[in-house]
């Protein structure tokens, strides 16, 4: 099955380093990037829209249809954030987007979602952004898509040739072969990220949140795979 992905964030490290998998893999065929600014990007797979206002889909929702795959790299910092502002840019907005992909491709269309390390879907952490974010995997979860799947990430290397990397990247991002070493279960690649994302959309996976570990293990291909059974 070739991948016609919808991507979003292509202009922050994750989304681009997610998006840069998707044009190096044979097996997706067309890639549409969602996001407020252009991504830098040229390539023959690559079509973009710069939308600026998630919220209101109206004016694209057309052009959303006929995609099998969703990769949701957009997210914004709880850093300095009320809870409802933040829960309006996290879970509002997602799943505003999501329903509106649903609506226009049906439930085969496979829904990764990047939440983060530490996100906490039982709803009892003290930090407000574990619950805000476990609240929207649980939501994702009960929408109605057949694969809908909650990425964990935790430290992520870039991949050589990025151009949006997180300022802090540049002071920190020399400590990734010692963290990998001693502290394999909370570092993984962009590149690792991308592949899972890439795997668990067409071979799936046994089970819907991956942590960094499953994560890692989705990246080669071989991780737990479940075979898929539609009718034709």
């Amino acid at each position: 099955m070739k991948l016609r992905v919808i991507l979003t964030g292509a202009t922050g490290m994750v989304g681009e380093g997610v998006l840069l998998e998707c044009l190096n893999s044979p097996q997706v065929e067309q890639v549409l990037s969602i996001s407020r600014g252009a991504s830098g990007r040229i390539h023959p797979k690559l079509r973009e829209i710069i939308h600026t206002d998630f919220h209101n889909l109206a004016p694209i929702q057309d052009q959303l249809t006929g995609y099998n795959a969703c990769f949701f790299c957009l997210g914004v910092s709880s850093v300095g954030m009320k809870e409802p502002e933040y829960r309006r840019l996290t879970q509002d907005l997602t799943l505003h987007f999501a329903q509106t992909l649903l609506a226009h491709n049906g439930p085969d269309l496979t829904f990764c979602y990047v939440s983060g390390a530490g996100t906490d879907d039982t709803l009892r952490s003290r930090q407000m952004w574990a619950r805000v974010k476990g609240e929207t995997e649980n939501a994702l979860r009960a929408l109605g898509f057949r694969q809908a799947y909650m990425f964990r990430p935790g430290f992520l290397r870039a991949t050589p040739g990025q151009q949006h990397v997180l300022s802090y990247y540049k002071y920190f991002g020399w400590l990734y072969p010692a963290l990998r070493r001693f502290m394999p279960k909370y570092v993984s690649t962009l590149a690792e990220l991308g592949q899972a994302m890439l795997h668990v959309s067409q071979r799936g996976y046994a089970k819907p949140v991956l942590e960094v570990s499953d994560i890692v293990t989705a990246a080669t291909g071989y991780g737990n795979p479940i075979i898929l059974l539609t009718a034709e």
